[in-house]
């Protein structure tokens, strides 16, 4: 007996979703970065846990949307939770004992606010889940067991897990569940396949990444990464051209760094990452243009699987 499901995993901005999925699958599969909301895109990986599937959706973090594109992903976000047979809302546990002690930053603050919304927003949908409280390693066991007693009254949960997505502990718990809880029949994958993305598209993530961890703090949500080419060529290698678009120059100049030396930085980080990912030498170029208008380009939307009309 064989059994196949998909489990959407929500949360607010810098939760932990992508490190979730990427340990849950046992390979990279969406890009971590330490800016909140990376993910533009729900992306799926596949994890096989005995003879169950797990098709996991890593999908935006859901915020208060300002811009055309923070409303399609949190439009993307909500639909990937609703045609899930499984959701795991994952917090981040130390965030929110951090803002009830009366500290924590600014983004633990909003990261509150945007929990309690996606509670809510759970209520309205009339649809149980199961919450994951993330970052446990980060605090003491009376806390978290309060944090755990408080958020379970909110009548939205079914089950809680506490987890740590970055070194591992209670994971395997999780997995085990949510492999129990998948529907039965066919898998929708080969047992080998550890994600369903284009290679264009994971290509230009990767990259992306890199910009973010180079220029994480110069560079705001102000750049996209599009893959214009990739050949197969005659050698086993693969050539890629890539485009990194901005709004403005001055973070076209930032990009390129003195004589192109953060360029040259991105494009060699991530031609390594992706020939590890492809498993065959990358020859990798790199291209920064600007384009005041990219984040309303109907068909960079239509690529990454957003709805332009919201």
């Amino acid at each position: 007996m064989t059994r196949a499901g998909f489990v959407a995993v929500i949360g607010a901005p810098n939760a932990g979703k992508s490190t979730l999925v990427n340990r849950l699958v046992g390979t990279k599969v969406s890009i971590v970065t330490q800016k909140v909301q990376t993910t533009r895109f729900p992306v799926r990986g596949v994890a096989m846990d005995g003879e169950s599937q797990l098709v996991l959706v890593d999908t935006p973090g859901i915020f208060k949307p300002r811009r055309r594109l923070d409303r399609a992903m949190v439009r993307a976000a909500w639909g990937r939770a609703e045609d899930a047979d499984t959701v795991v809302h994952l917090v981040d546990a130390n965030a929110q004992i951090e803002v009830a002690g009366g500290a924590g930053t600014p983004a633990d603050r909003k990261a509150v606010v945007d929990v309690a919304s996606i509670v809510e927003g759970l209520k309205s949908a009339s649809r149980k889940s199961i919450l994951a409280l993330n970052k446990i390693d980060l605090l003491r066991r009376d806390n978290l067991l309060a944090l755990t007693q408080s958020m379970f009254d909110a009548g939205v949960y079914e089950e809680v897990f506490m987890i740590s997505a970055a070194d591992g502990a209670g994971v395997d718990d999780l997995k085990h569940r949510l492999a129990a809880l998948a529907p039965e029949g066919p898998w929708f994958y080969p047992a080998e396949q550890s994600a369903d993305i284009p290679a264009r598209l994971l290509a230009a993530e990767i990259t992306r990444e890199k910009v973010y961890l180079r220029v994480h703090e110069e560079l705001p949500y102000a750049a996209s990464v599009q893959t214009t080419a990739f050949e197969e060529r005659r050698d086993g290698a693969a050539r890629l051209e890539q485009t990194i678009y901005v709004e403005r120059d001055g973070q076209r100049g930032i990009l390129l760094g003195k004589n192109g030396q953060t360029l040259k930085w991105i494009g060699e980080a991530s031609r390594k990452e992706l020939a590890e990912l492809f498993d065959r030498p990358v020859h990798l170029f790199l291209t920064v243009k600007v384009r005041e208008t990219w984040a309303e380009d109907r068909d960079l939307y239509q690529e990454m699987g957003l709805d332009f009309e919201v």
